[in-house]
């Protein structure tokens, strides 16, 4: 026997507009039936004023009276209890993406085209009643899709078919002539193809911006490979260098105590001969002394006598005033003294293993702004200057620098030692070092020690240390930040590469005879290029 789903069609009780199982079915003049909630929506959004039929498009001059037909109400309440139905029909065909057919029931089939007149979407078999009835022809078909409402002008009731890029909004064709008058407006399909084309554009530079950047990975990995590869020969370089100047300085001194120690022996035995030659003469000189041991008496003749009568040996003598014995003549103490310097200094250029111990002199370095050219901007904390195009409306004063672009610390110092960095990242410029407190603030400044300046800059990517005459520096990484360790008893005055730990120079011998000051200079802007002001950093110890 069959069932009474199989007798009852499910598509005679489906509402063509929410496509749901009818709840509250009413019946038009035409004879199509709808929810009453779906129905008086439609007209009440869509055709407020001409109501007509989803369906067939049958209009009506006015909204004709809607009551509920009891008789499909109580054929969908038979199938709903028969059928145990309570969701959409088709409602297994939700979800995948495509548009099916509004009017299909059972197993939805793709939708060929949507009509924007009656809000379905139609199969091939229900599309034909557009294609043949003559007030249907006249219906708004395009391509299969959902949500057909917002593709209706709210204020026209037509269709959105046009695309202003004015507003970048939807319009429709009556839209072109009132509101959207005068604006570029194209077809959606139009704009649509330009958008697609900017798109596929812009994937494509995508796709080479990341293609160029896998790339950039690749080689930044396959650089790193090969510094690991760079960094296991250079501390395998250091090894075999410390280990050959170790053996090497070790061997050296080894033979140098060899022949200390060879020659102590030599001058040792030389001495013993020099010392029994004068031990024999001695022997020979007391047997000469015993025999002129001659006993005379108050007699002169009979003295003279025995006088005459006398032998007296001659003696071979050796000169001695010429002999000496040479003992520490090594020059052992210059040449260590000597070696440790000349070690010292290129050791410290390539990194300085003092460098830490000379962070713990470091001090709170602040500028001056009582000091810095009009042209100079101090900021509020008093760690950062920078040059400004413009003077500033500054007191002219007898301590501001009127011509060059410097400004000094704060601080000052006259005994002790001191360190303090300043960041030069990303600067072209820059002057730094110590100066005396008393330095001339006006006019050009020659820098240089007899003028009181210790100084070193940067121009033209070449580091020069003002020495008077001037000495150009070689540094291998540029510096982002630069150390200024200063010794006052000493008289020394060291720059260092802050992240290589390497000493750039040093100015020694300095005789300081009154308080100095740590001195800087900005620069110009250098074609925009130099704007990055000088910062005074916080010393990392």
């Amino acid at each position: 026997m069959a069932s009474d789903r199989s007798l009852i069609d499910e598509n005679n009780f489906m509402c063509s507009i929410c496509l749901d199982v009818f709840t509250k079915p009413v019946s038009l003049p035409c004879g199509h039936n709808f929810c009453l909630a779906c129905i008086t929506q439609h007209w009440d959004t869509k055709h407020p004023k001409l109501p007509n039929c989803p369906l067939c498009g049958e209009t009506s001059p006015n909204r004709p009276a809607l009551r509920v037909n009891t008789f499909i109400e109580e054929m969908v309440a038979n199938f709903k209890k028969s059928t145990g139905e309570k969701g959409k029909v088709g409602s297994e065909a939700e979800g995948d993406g495509a548009v099916f057919c509004s009017m299909c029931a059972g197993k939805k089939v793709p939708a060929l085209e949507s009509c924007l007149v009656c809000y379905l979407s139609l199969c091939q078999t229900h599309l034909e009643p557009h294609q043949r009835v003559a007030m249907l022809k006249t219906h708004k078909l395009i391509e299969p899709t959902d949500n057909l409402e917002r593709r209706i002008c709210k204020k026209h009731n037509e269709a959105l078919e046009m695309f202003c890029r004015n507003d970048q909004a939807f319009v429709c064709e009556s839209c072109t002539k009132t509101t959207h008058r005068g604006h570029q407006t194209v077809s959606i399909k139009e704009e649509t193809a330009l958008r697609k084309a900017q798109l596929d554009t812009e994937k494509t530079r995508t796709d080479q911006w990341i293609e160029v950047r896998q790339q950039k990975i690749q080689e930044i990995q396959e650089s790193m490979e090969s510094g690991k590869d760079e960094v296991e020969k250079s501390l395998q370089g250091c090894d075999h260098v410390t280990a050959y100047l170790v053996d090497y300085v070790k061997r050296g001194l080894a033979e140098l105590s060899e022949m200390i120690s060879v020659k102590q022996i030599e001058e040792a035995v030389e001495a013993k001969g020099f010392i029994k030659e004068l031990e024999d003469e001695i022997v020979q000189l007391s047997k000469k002394k015993c025999e002129l041991n001659v006993t005379l008496s108050n007699d002169p003749f009979a003295n003279l006598e025995n006088l005459l009568a006398l032998t007296i040996p001659q003696t071979q003598l050796k000169d001695w005033a010429a002999v000496k014995v040479q003992t520490g003549t090594f020059e052992v103490h210059d040449t260590l003294s000597i070696l440790t310097t000349v070690v010292t200094k290129e050791m410290s250029m390539l990194c300085d293993p003092d460098l830490k111990e000379l962070k713990e002199f470091a001090v709170d370095v602040t500028f001056d702004p009582d000091s810095a050219h009009p042209s100079l901007v101090v900021s509020e904390d008093r760690k950062q200057v920078s040059f400004s195009e413009r003077n500033r409306n500054v007191p002219n004063q007898p301590g501001r620098f009127s011509d060059a672009l410097n400004v000094l610390a704060k601080e000052g110092f006259s005994s002790g030692k001191f360190y303090y960095e300043v960041q030069v990242k990303d600067k072209t410029q820059w002057d730094l070092g110590v100066s005396y407190e008393s330095i001339n603030r006006e006019g050009r400044l020659k820098l240089a020690p007899r003028n009181g300046f210790w100084t070193m800059w940067l121009r033209n990517g070449q580091f020069t240390v003002n020495a008077g005459p001037a000495v150009r520096v070689p540094v291998g990484n540029k510096p982002e930040k630069i150390g200024v360790f200063v010794d006052c008893d000493k008289g020394l005055v060291s720059f260092y590469n802050v992240e290589a730990r390497a000493r750039i120079y040093t100015f020694d011998q300095c005789k300081f005879t009154e308080k100095i000051v740590p001195f800087f200079c900005p620069c110009a802007s250098d074609g925009g290029q130099n704007m990055t002001p000088l910062t005074i950093t916080p010393v990392q110890k």
